[in-house]
């Protein structure tokens, strides 16, 4: 089955039978279920088991993970096994663009981290090993041996400690707009950095903060729909994850050299400069550097025509999906 069918069959179930009410042009994604206001402009994944997720391209599954249930989405099939772990108050639907790319390519897994979209989570401890042992239980469930691993921003993080954790269950570590190493902030200046998760107004701080970083015209449809997509996220949950990442408490992400192959694609002048590039390149005898110009954070999302194509060629060069 060719990559026009499958994206035609993939966008028609979501259209045809979910409950939909997105409030962008391009009505098509997974994003995580959620019931009351805060629905609004949200794509209902169906549930796990029931007839309309058997019927569908994609299905769902809960994995017991502690006390807990972690959500994912199998899509796709293939020899190689991809799977993407989002950012920060994201969720999986924030994939909706490159499931179609490559669901006649490889088996893909989407990922709700703990607390985020419809996987629950605890009350605090939101460490990036945390997640990771997050991600390693959905493998294990979906009977994953080893993957390529693809994360977005705090997904970078993410994906670092699994590979920390389990180097044998990782083929490779693609990243996108994410950090390859913890910003050194003294402890005064990380906790001015968290502090304003703490108050009330955090969704407020969240949309202004999160939302000048979309900086192409014609995005804003787009910025509004990922926005009340993070907005949604518990604020415990928001609060825990940026004191993983910046905290000096916490335990240090940072990447070190790397025995798989390392590919990066970034929003060109965002946060990323000549020495990020030459880190990147001093970790892995294998990387593959791409920057995107005229996108902001949330690059796979804005333009997913020219970031699929640079990402799916990026794969074929190191053989991580079908040719």
């Amino acid at each position: 089955m060719g990559q026009t069918v499958l994206k035609r069959q993939f966008l028609e179930g979501i259209q045809k039978d979910m409950a939909t009410e997105l409030s962008v042009a391009k009505p098509i994604g997974l994003v995580s279920a959620t019931t009351g206001p805060a629905a609004k402009g949200r794509v209902v994944v169906p549930k796990a088991g029931s007839s309309a997720d058997r019927n569908r391209p994609f299905q769902s599954h809960f994995v017991p993970f502690g006390t807990n249930k972690i959500h994912y989405v199998t899509a796709g099939e293939g020899k190689n096994t991809v799977v993407f772990v989002h950012c920060w108050a994201g969720n999986l639907g924030f994939w909706r663009e490159q499931v179609p790319a490559l669901a006649d390519k490889a088996r893909l897994v989407l990922i709700d981290l703990p607390g985020h979209g419809q996987s629950n989570g605890q009350l605090t401890g939101y460490s990036m090993d945390y997640f990771a042992s997050a991600v390693l239980s959905v493998m294990q469930d979906a009977r994953v041996d080893k993957a390529t691993l693809v994360g977005h921003s705090m997904g970078g993080p993410v994906i670092y400690r699994v590979y920390e954790q389990a180097p044998e269950r990782v083929a490779a570590l693609v990243v996108f707009d994410a950090f390859l190493r913890r910003p050194q902030l003294p402890p005064d200046q990380a906790e001015q950095f968290i502090a304003p998760f703490r108050t009330p107004q955090y969704r407020e701080f969240t949309r202004q903060f999160f939302g000048a970083m979309f900086l192409a015209p014609g995005t804003e449809a787009l910025r509004e729909w990922v926005l009340s997509q993070m907005v949604t996220t518990p604020q415990d949950v928001m609060l825990g994850a940026m004191e993983g990442m910046f905290s000096p408490a916490q335990p240090d992400w940072t990447l070190k050299k790397v025995d798989v192959p390392l590919l990066a694609i970034n929003s060109k002048g965002q946060m990323w400069d000549a020495d990020g590039e030459n880190f990147i390149q001093s970790l892995s005898p294998q990387t593959e550097y791409h920057a995107m110009a005229g996108v902001g954070h949330w690059l796979m999302l804005e333009r997913p025509t020219e970031f699929n194509a640079i990402l799916t060629d990026m794969l074929r060069k190191f053989n991580l999906i079908a040719r």
